[in-house]
Order: structure tokens, then C-alpha cells, then sequence
């Protein structure tokens, strides 16, 4: 190892003890950036599986390609086949593919089909292959079969060009399935016409969408994928989501993925689980792989077909959907083999043997990725341990991510609501909690995202006002209550959206003050959408306050269209007295 010194340590001398891991992870990528350009011609070819997986229409023949090296065998079934095992039998490969090369007229769009494999264990199962485009999950068994893709009419894009931000981003989370007011799952094309005229009118220039990849159990919040290419057909389908990325470029508002590359469902009959019958493929298959506290699987990321196989699900939703960038779920899950269940105390439990230095290249390899493929991409890490350069380019030693949420900002809020009375606030606490990020690594601040809104909790505006919303939110109440809870709201989001980091996001809904919780159809409340919803017309009635908040929130971010201050250099300016 050469005996240089990383820009990340120069720039931190408290990192100087850890040059050597800092130096180790730079050139470790280095290393395996020129494999990856030796051997595939670059990082988008080595990212590229899905140009050669899974059910693909060349010529006038299928292609159907499957990675189980350790299954005994393997055939495609469905309604071409009346579903029999025995008729279409696929052939391996020396690189552990199955194959198999179909008639065109033989598969109609829309027809149903799944694998039928016998694994190494002897159990032979029908499975859904891992880059399945389409699926449909029957309403009565929850069952999911794929579904053949209609490739003779692709969509046809309206917005040509790649929208760049003329100030920080400033955040729209957003879920579409609860995006509309009726107890139902709303639809990509119901946020297409009826959200993002909102989100635009506001004035928010990012759009972050929540639980788009296929996952079998609509309350997990889509946290619990099991196809990882396939947008969840509960929404729509893929030309529908097309449609609304389509319509908010146009207005100028890029759209970011929530992906979850953290984990991934356990389900055998849905997702990657065991697909090949050998207990691992993508997933580590001792310990490591099961995650303690989520009850999913966590993925091999030193295996080269499993870095493939992530990375090109990064290419496809940037390149098949155009979204303009990723906010990675589960961040600290990925960079420790704890998961996040121990303390960071200091510099050394970054480096230490507690990091898992395989997900920290995989990492490296995905913002790279993400940056040839759009320059502009908005990459940003749900991260709460602070790892030292996450957010800082590889080239200087850093992950490459662009931003990080800035999460100890909405618990600060909570404990501070939940524990302290008005008039016992510490300025001084409060200065430090806001500003406390590291140096030269953006962040994006909020006081509260979907997490604080979840049945169990409470939104803010909840929070601070509780049942009185329910009877003196009409413009002619002065119930103390209120006018104390929308003070503090007004107050909380502008500390915060000042101060708290380089961009800005809410969760949908929270920015006029929704209240309640956010709840989604299971046993425990009669299998109910009365929570999983979004009352738009409290914000469009002219005779309650909902709608002061909203202009609040709307003036508030005027300010950084105007002045571009999030962006600016950091500047340090404190004038408080706590007395």
C-alpha cells in the first residue's frame, strides 16, 4: 500500500490514527473499478444484468436467463403452458445461468408465468425470477405471479431533458399509495394529476418517492422488497409511474427513488430467498444474513454477482424510469455487521473490524455509478452512526453520497416537545443540535419525515395540538392550544430548514399540519385505510387554518428559490440569550 494521505484525512486530523483504513478502502476501490473496466469495459457494462436477464424479447425470440448455480433444475411454466413443469426445461450454463430461447409467438403480453426450480436442498418450489418487470399479486391469496411485459409499445417520454436544480434540494417524501383522501390504495396516475400540481404550486423541487419496488405486504411501507425490478402493480402500471416522473420533470421537479438495498424480504415464495436452494446466493448464509431487528434478509455484497446484480437495478430505475437520483434506506444497517445496535463513541468504531468494508465498496461503486449515468444526481444516505466522509467523493476517500439526512434533528424536536416545557428550551442545545454536522459533507435537514408519523407516534402538529384540532382549527377559534401549536409548528420548520443542513424535506402532508397518525390496513384496526390517507380537503377549506401553515410553508421555501442560501458556503451566525 502506497504511503500517500487521503484529502479526507487532511481535511479531518482527527482521522489521522485511521490513514491506513481510509487509504485501504480508496485503493480497494481503485483496484476493483479497474477489474471492472478490464474485464466489462466500464462500471455501466459490469452493470448491465438486466440486458441479459431474466425475459427478454431479441429478434423474434424470448430469452430467459436465471443465475442458480446450485439448482438441480429449472423450467418456465404458466398459462403458455397450462403451467406444466415438464414442457419448457432450461439448460445451465458453465456460469451457473439457466437458459432458455422461446418462439415469440409463443408468450402474449400479459400472459402469467413463474420458475418452477428444484433447488439443491430437493425441494422444488415455483418462484418469481429475480428481475421480474411486472407482477400481479391476486387480491384474494396475495399470491404473486410476473407477468409478460408488452414490448411493442414502449412509453414515449414528453420531457426530453435532464432537470437540473436551480437551488438545494428541497424534498417532497412522498408514498403514492396513501396519497389521496378516498380509504383505498391510490394510484401512480392519481399523484400524477392530483399531488404534484400541489407539490410544484408549494414549492418543493424533489419529489422522493416511498414503496415503488414490488413488496408482498402494502404496510411494511415497501421496506420489505422482494422484487427488486418491478414497480409495485398495487399503484399501476410501470407506464403509469413513466407518466408521473414524466409529468414532474416537466415541471421542473426531479423524482428520486427510495431504494432499499439494505435488505430484503425473507419470503420464499416472493423474493430472493434461498432461490437456488443453497440457504445463501445473495444473502450471507450464516448469521450475517438475517437481520436481528427487521426480520429480512441482509445481502452478500463481496460477491461480484450479487454487486451486479444491485448495481444494475440502480442503472435500471435511472435509465428505464429516468429517476433523477436514490435516497439509500437502512444506510448504517449496510456499513456494520451490528447493524447499528452499538454505540459511536468515537473516531475508532468507524474503522474498527465492526464495519463491513464489502458493503462500503458496494456503496462506492453505486454513487459512482449513479454520477456517470446523471451528473446531477441527487445520492443521499439515511446514515445516523455519522460515518466520517460519507458523504464526501471517492476520489478523496470519501462513499460518494451527496447528501445525508440530518437525523438527530427530528428526535431532538421530539424529546425536546415530549420532555420540556416552552419556557425551559436551552438555546444553547438547540444551536448545537441544528448545527452539529460534519464539515464539508451536506446534509438534509427536517423535523419530521414519514418515521414521526407512524401509528405509535405522532406528527408534530399532532403533537403540539392533539384532539384540540379536531374542534378549533376554524378560523374564527382562539383556542390557546392552537394558536400555541401553530406558533411552534411555523417556528420548528424555519429553525430547521434554516439551520439544520444544505436542503430540506417533509413528509406529504405534514407541511399544512395533517394530523392523526399514519396507520395501514392490518389485524390490529379492522384491516382499515381510515389512517392511511391524506385529508387534502382540511388544506383546501378557506375556513380552517390547515391553510395558514401550508402558506407558511410555501413562503418559506420561496426563500431559498430567491436567495439559494442552503447552498451557499457554511457561515456561522448566532446572536441567542438563553436567559
Amino acid at each position: 500500500m502506497s504511503d500517500y494521505t487521503p484529502w479526507l484525512v487532511k481535511d479531518d486530523p482527527w482521522l489521522e490514527p485511521f490513514t491506513d483504513v481510509v487509504r485501504y478502502r480508496q485503493e480497494r476501490y481503485n483496484h476493483a473499478l479497474k477489474l471492472v473496466e478490464n474485464e466489462w469495459r466500464g462500471l455501466k457494462e459490469f452493470a448491465s444484468l438486466h440486458h441479459s436477464w431474466g425475459l427478454r424479447l431479441v429478434g423474434n425470440q424470448w430469452t430467459f436467463r436465471e443465475w442458480l448455480p446450485e439448482a438441480q433444475s429449472v423450467s418456465l411454466v404458466g398459462d403458455f403452458n397450462n403451467w406444466d413443469g415438464a414442457s419448457h426445461l432450461l439448460e445451465q450454463e458453465d456460469d451457473g445461468t439457466w437458459a432458455l430461447t422461446l418462439p415469440k409467438e409463443i408468450l402474449q403480453a400479459g400472459s402469467y408465468y413463474k420458475m418452477r426450480v428444484t433447488g439443491a436442498n430437493g425441494e422444488t418450489l415455483d418462484r418469481i425470477p429475480s428481475l421480474a418487470t411486472e407482477l400481479y399479486q391476486n387480491p384474494e391469496t396475495y399470491d404473486f405471479v410476473a407477468v409478460v411485459p408488452d414490448v411493442r409499445s414502449p412509453y414515449q417520454w414528453k420531457c426530453q431533458s435532464i432537470p437540473k436544480l436551480s437551488a438545494a434540494p428541497l424534498i417532497y417524501e412522498a408514498h403514492v399509495g396513501i396519497a389521496g383522501e378516498e380509504g383505498k390504495v391510490h394510484s401512480f396516475q392519481y399523484f400524477r394529476d392530483e399531488v404534484i400540481p400541489r407539490i410544484a404550486k408549494t414549492g418543493y423541487n424533489a419529489i422522493q418517492l416511498m414503496a415503488v419496488a414490488e413488496h408482498p405486504y402494502y404496510g411494511s411501507f415497501g421496506y420489505h422488497v422482494s422484487s427488486f425490478f418491478a414497480a409495485s402493480s398495487r399503484f399501476g402500471t410501470p407506464e403509469g409511474l413513466k407518466s408521473l416522473i414524466d409529468t414532474a420533470h416537466q415541471a421542473g421537479i426531479v423524482v428520486l427513488l427510495d431504494v432499499v438495498h439494505s435488505h430484503a424480504v425473507k419470503n420464499v415464495a416472493e423474493g430472493l430467498n434461498d432461490l437456488d436452494g443453497s440457504g445463501g446466493l445473495y444473502f450471507h448464509a450464516d448469521e450475517r444474513g438475517e437481520h436481528p431487528d427487521w426480520d429480512s434478509k441482509c445481502f452478500d455484497y463481496g460477491r461480484e454477482e450479487v454487486q451486479r446484480f444491485l448495481l444494475s437495478n440502480l442503472r435500471f430505475w435511472m435509465e428505464e424510469f429516468r429517476f433523477d437520483g436514490f435516497r439509500f434506506d437502512g444506510v448504517t444497517s449496510m456499513l456494520y455487521w451490528h447493524r447499528g445496535h452499538e454505540a459511536f463513541g468515537d473516531y475508532s468504531t468507524y474503522f474498527n473490524k465492526s464495519v463491513d468494508n464489502d458493503a462500503i465498496l458496494y456503496l462506492q461503486l453505486a454513487t459512482t455509478l449513479a454520477k456517470q449515468i446523471n451528473p446531477w444526481a441527487l445520492i443521499i444516505a439515511e446514515d445516523m452512526s455519522g460515518m466520517p466522509g460519507l458523504c464526501r467523493p471517492v476520489t478523496e476517500g470519501g462513499i460518494g453520497f451527496t447528501h445525508r439526512l440530518a437525523m438527530g434533528i427530528p428526535d431532538f424536536w421530539i424529546k425536546t416537545l415530549k420532555e420540556k416545557r416552552d419556557e425551559e428550551w436551552n438555546l444553547d442545545e438547540l444551536w448545537h443540535t441544528l448545527g452539529n454536522r460534519r464539515r464539508n459533507e451536506a446534509h438534509i435537514s427536517y423535523a419530521e419525515s414519514h418515521d414521526q408519523a407512524l401509528v405509535g407516534d405522532k406528527s408534530l402538529a399532532f403533537m403540539l395540538m392533539d384532539q384540540e384540532m379536531y374542534w378549533h382549527m376554524n378560523q374564527g377559534s382562539n383556542h390557546p392550544t392552537i394558536e400555541r401549536g401553530m406558533a411552534l409548528h411555523k417556528m420548528i420548520r424555519l429553525l430547521t430548514f434554516g439551520t439544520g443542513g444544505e436542503g430540506y424535506l417533509t413528509f406529504m402532508g405534514n407541511e399544512f399540519g395533517h394530523p392523526e397518525w399514519l396507520d395501514f390496513p392490518r389485524e390490529g384496526n379492522n384491516w382499515s385505510y381510515h389512517y392511511a390517507r391524506r385529508q387534502w380537503s382540511l388544506v383546501d377549506n378557506p375556513d380552517l387554518k390547515y391553510k395558514d401553515l401550508q402558506a407558511f410553508e410555501q413562503a418559506m421555501l420561496k426563500l431559498e428559490h430567491k436567495y439559494t442560501f442552503l447552498s451557499q458556503p457554511a457561515q456561522c451566525v448566532r446572536l441567542d440569550n438563553a436567559g
